[in-house]
């Protein structure tokens, strides 16, 4: 008797691998271990605990943005005022709670508050009038820069009371020591990780980023969901506005000014399309790491940190590049 096959036998391993090598976190996961690789070699404090630990901590704030800004881009929108909200929020929280107006845990609830306001508010004009994403938050960046400066009379907020900088602490793991904020931005990756993956919410976010009418047509309600994704993204931007004061330790109007741009960097460098439907927060996540490593890395060669952000524009366009190429082949 011979053996018989089948025309599909042992098609599964490969279309598993091609699946692999075009999913698109595979080339921001390969540039974040060829750049360790690269500065684990250029420089002797790169490749220790230590290090790694404060990568983390310096992209925090930064990585608790970018979830925000990656739930509004899969849904084709953009949010340019994040830092500038973050900014407010921690002033509010800050100032507060400093002056006694309100005891630390309800100021902290406060500036929550204020920032989903803020996505609340992004996310009504957007879709209820509507303007395009850009123009509206563009606006309320300026909107939210001007109350920052106002509520805070150019003043930075000293002497915090604990709870405002508990999670600038740190327990050792090991020799190293991990501050409780990175355990927070490491906890909503994992978080929206799932949300995204796993919930009807989560499919329904990239039906209404591939195409709002086609969404509308299977019972999405479109209007609905996308003044949550700005409303939750506003309430990330709070959490984010705790982590930079408890990292800080102080209330800075001056902070957020260019972390719109950050965060934008990291969900694009992370595979997310500015076009919305395609992409993830696991991405986002590797797109944070990336920034931050290239950061830490280069301030260790002793490298000038315009040439930081030379490097970091040229990874920008790069990714945008790709996503363009890996559009037009998917056609």
């Amino acid at each position: 008797m011979t053996a018989t096959t089948t025309p599909y036998a042992g098609l599964t391993a490969p279309s598993t691998a091609r699946r692999l090598l075009t999913a698109p976190t595979t080339g921001p996961l390969a540039a974040l271990l060829i750049a360790c690789v690269f500065f684990s070699f250029s420089t002797d404090q790169f490749l220790t605990g230590g290090n790694f630990s404060l990568i983390v901590q310096q992209v925090m704030v930064v990585g608790t943005l970018a979830i925000g800004q990656t739930l509004i881009i899969l849904t084709a929108g953009i949010d340019l005022s994040c830092g500038a909200v973050m900014a407010f929020g921690s002033i509010m929280m800050a100032r507060t709670a400093a002056e006694g107006s309100l005891p630390p845990l309800l100021a902290i609830g406060l500036g929550l508050l204020v920032c989903a306001g803020f996505g609340l508010l992004n996310g009504v004009l957007t879709e209820k009038i509507p303007l395009p994403p850009f123009i509206v938050t563009l606006g309320m960046l300026n909107v939210a820069f001007a109350l920052t400066h106002i509520y805070s009379e150019e003043q930075t907020v000293t002497e915090l009371p604990g709870p405002l900088t508990a999670l600038g602490g740190t327990f050792p793991l090991g020799h190293t020591d991990i501050t409780y904020g990175s355990l927070v931005t490491i906890a909503l990756f994992l978080l929206f990780a799932y949300a995204l993956s796993g919930t009807g919410w989560g499919r329904h976010v990239y039906a209404l980023g591939n195409s709002v009418e086609a969404a509308r047509l299977n019972g999405v309600r479109t209007s609905r969901l996308t003044i949550g994704v700005y409303t939750v993204a506003g309430l990330l931007y709070g959490v984010a506005a705790l982590l930079l004061v408890s990292r800080t330790g102080v209330g800075d109007p001056q902070a957020g000014q260019t972390d719109n741009l950050d965060s934008i960097t990291a969900v694009v460098i992370g595979g997310t399309s500015l076009f919305g439907g395609r992409g993830s927060v696991l991405g986002t996540f590797i797109g944070v790491l990336i920034v931050g490593v290239f950061r830490n890395g280069l301030q260790l060669m002793g490298v000038a940190s315009i040439y930081q952000t030379l490097i970091t524009g040229v990874l920008v366009i790069l990714a945008v590049t790709v996503d363009q190429i890996s559009r037009k082949r998917a056609r």
